[in-house]
């Protein structure tokens, strides 16, 4: 079930996250400010906010379907063993991210390497709204980019399983999704001296380290 420990933890795991989106990320926000002066402060601004609205809208859609795919399978089936093995399986993805995060295990890149099938049809018609010249276009990129194959994203995704409701999935994702709000919208506008920060080894460990601890945590429930 949802509950606000799990939409914080959903916040801190995108918030943490960052060290992952420089890499994913990175060129495509970049991008957003091709075309645009050095004195046009304004204008990115405001194409970066409008490309993340349209990227945390789809991160939110995602988590109501996935969502609705735990709501289903908990009503198939026994609804507490559903529940019970849902969270489970959130919690084991929820390590496996940590230990993506911090570098210690690749294992998320096999699921990034299926959604690229997918993203092989949207990607094209995102090379039509680029150069970014409007607002309105920043955010239909953005709501085609959220769908981005990532498995920092399939991870929490994986977690919306279990929230219990497509309402409840969207919720999760949306809270991941403003948690991933400040590095995106501080690359788009520094992304050089934020790209080196979060290379950091350090940072990507500490960054892994807790998000481990959120999975283990969500273990410790599901076993008491």
């Amino acid at each position: 079930m949802l509950t606000d420990v799990s939409l914080l933890s959903a916040f801190l795991v995108g918030l943490l996250g960052g060290v992952h989106c420089v890499g994913m990320c990175g060129g495509i926000v970049t991008a957003l400010s091709l075309g645009l002066s050095p004195d046009e402060h304004a204008a990115r601004w405001r194409y970066q906010l409008f490309y993340n609205v349209g990227r945390i809208f789809s991160y939110s859609v995602a988590g109501g379907l996935f969502g609705g795919i735990g709501w289903l399978a908990s009503h198939w089936s026994g609804i507490h063993q559903a529940q019970l093995g849902l969270q489970l399986v959130a919690a084991l993805f929820m390590l496996a991210l940590g230990l993506y995060l911090g570098g210690w295990w690749n294992g998320l890149t096999y699921i990034e390497r299926l959604g690229g099938v997918v993203w092989q049809r949207i990607e094209p018609l995102g090379r039509r709204f680029l150069p970014v010249r409007s607002g309105g276009q920043a955010l239909l990129l953005g709501t085609l980019w959220g769908w981005l194959p990532c498995g920092l994203v399939y991870s929490v995704l994986v977690w919306a399983i279990s929230a219990g409701s497509p309402a409840r999935g969207a919720v999760l994702l949306l809270s991941f999704g403003l948690g991933t709000l400040p590095n995106l919208l501080l690359m788009g506008v520094a992304a050089d001296r934020l790209a080196a920060q979060v290379r950091d080894v350090r940072i990507r460990r500490l960054a892994g380290l807790l998000v481990c601890g959120f999975g283990l945590y969500t273990l410790y429930h599901i076993i008491l």
